[in-house]
């Protein structure tokens, strides 16, 4: 082997890292993009199985299949937005976030219930918070005064994501009326002897994919309905609005239950501010608590596996492992699109790597 080739290689080899590097760089500045692109594909997935159902069953033209589809997905989404109008007033109301000494007084009054309620006596808890600091750094130095900054930049910033909205939107359009369009742009850069095997893995991980994120739309209104019905009959203010934003908490898998939990009994606890401790807070609290176990042994052994085994093929077991691991690499995101990350990665492995007895034995139910 001569100088030359040694040479060669090397300069070979730092071109070949030069370029990955790059190409992350590149993929890095345009992450917005990427992540409009990603939302895209999501409501594309979501929305196919109603712009088949316009074309096969009702004889719709595309377009207008697609027109109406992306209608009602808008349609949704802002009777969404508007549902959390009432909740943000109540709640803006209920904690007087206008009027600072009330809530002051408010949070005073709901910890003194609290301390007299589980028999602590105030010579304790104030040598404890003296000890800690808790009054200087928290109750007395409580300042919020933040709140109408919060809400100014809370403006800016969804008016920032306005953009984002609609370039999702149109991408999503575009997704929908042409199916093939993300397929064609794939195809330019693999192989012509791949390209067969390339097509039938991406219909397949369309096919699965669209019925997870149906599956888990489903998965959402059960939750949704089990916590309505929770909050009507303990006689929460919002039910429906609060119901539906701590159900969907739940698409952060095994951590979103808990913040969504957190979220429902502060926001009942917030909403009785004023009423007896141990007669009206703790006891609707606690119904509400009850509540919350149910519709989690609802979702554990009913949805999530029904969930698993129909629309992805994968074991439950299998599926939790994924998503623990995901979530220790790469976070809540990890947590999130794990379940659709793995699925497609099986679905590819299973098309190129069919003979290998590891991939035959996880994708034998594909």
């Amino acid at each position: 082997m001569t100088s030359k080739t040694i040479a060669n290689g090397i300069l070979r080899a730092l071109g070949i890292v030069t370029g990955i590097l790059l190409t992350l760089y590149f993929f890095y500045m345009i992450r917005s993009v990427l992540a409009y692109l990603a939302a895209a594909a999501v409501i594309a997935l979501i929305g196919r199985p109603v712009v088949l159902f316009l074309r096969r069953k009702l004889n719709f033209p595309n377009t207008l299949a697609v027109i109406l589809t992306m209608i009602f997905m808008v349609g949704v989404l802002a009777g969404i937005f508007a549902l959390f109008i009432p909740l943000i007033t109540e709640q803006s109301k209920n904690l007087s976030l206008l009027n600072i000494e009330e809530l002051q007084r408010s949070i005073n009054t709901l910890y003194l219930k609290t301390t007299q309620y589980f028999g602590l006596s105030s010579n304790m808890v104030e040598d404890v918070i003296h000890d800690s600091e808790i009054e200087r750094n928290i109750i007395q130095g409580l300042d919020i005064g933040f709140v109408p900054n919060f809400l100014n930049s809370l403006l800016n910033i969804l008016s920032s994501a306005s953009i984002g909205l609609f370039s999702v939107l149109f991408i999503s359009f575009f997704f929908l009326k042409d199916s093939k369009l993300f397929q064609n742009g794939l195809l330019i850069f693999i192989p012509k002897t791949k390209e067969k095997g390339t097509v039938n893995s991406i219909e397949k991980i369309n096919n699965l994919l669209s019925r997870y994120f149906v599956g888990l739309l489903l998965q959402i209104f059960i939750l949704f309905v089990i916590y309505t019905i929770v909050l009507l009959i303990v006689g929460i203010e919002n039910a429906i609005v609060i119901a539906f934003l701590c159900a969907l908490f739940n698409i952060i898998p095994y951590v979103g239950p808990l913040i969504g939990g957190a979220l429902m009994i502060t926001l009942t606890m917030t909403s009785n501010l004023g009423a007896d401790f141990s007669e009206v807070i703790l006891p609707k609290t606690g119904y509400v608590l009850i509540g919350l176990v149910i519709g989690q042994l609802v979702d554990n052994f009913f949805s999530q596996p029904f969930i698993f085994s129909s629309s992805v093929k994968s074991h439950p077991l299998e599926i939790f492992l994924v998503i623990i691991i995901a979530g220790l690499l790469f976070g809540v995101v990890g947590m999130i699109v794990a379940v659709p990350g793995y699925t497609a990665i099986k679905v590819i492995l299973k098309e190129f790597l069919s003979e290998n007895k590891i991939v035959k034995s996880l994708t034998e139910n594909l």
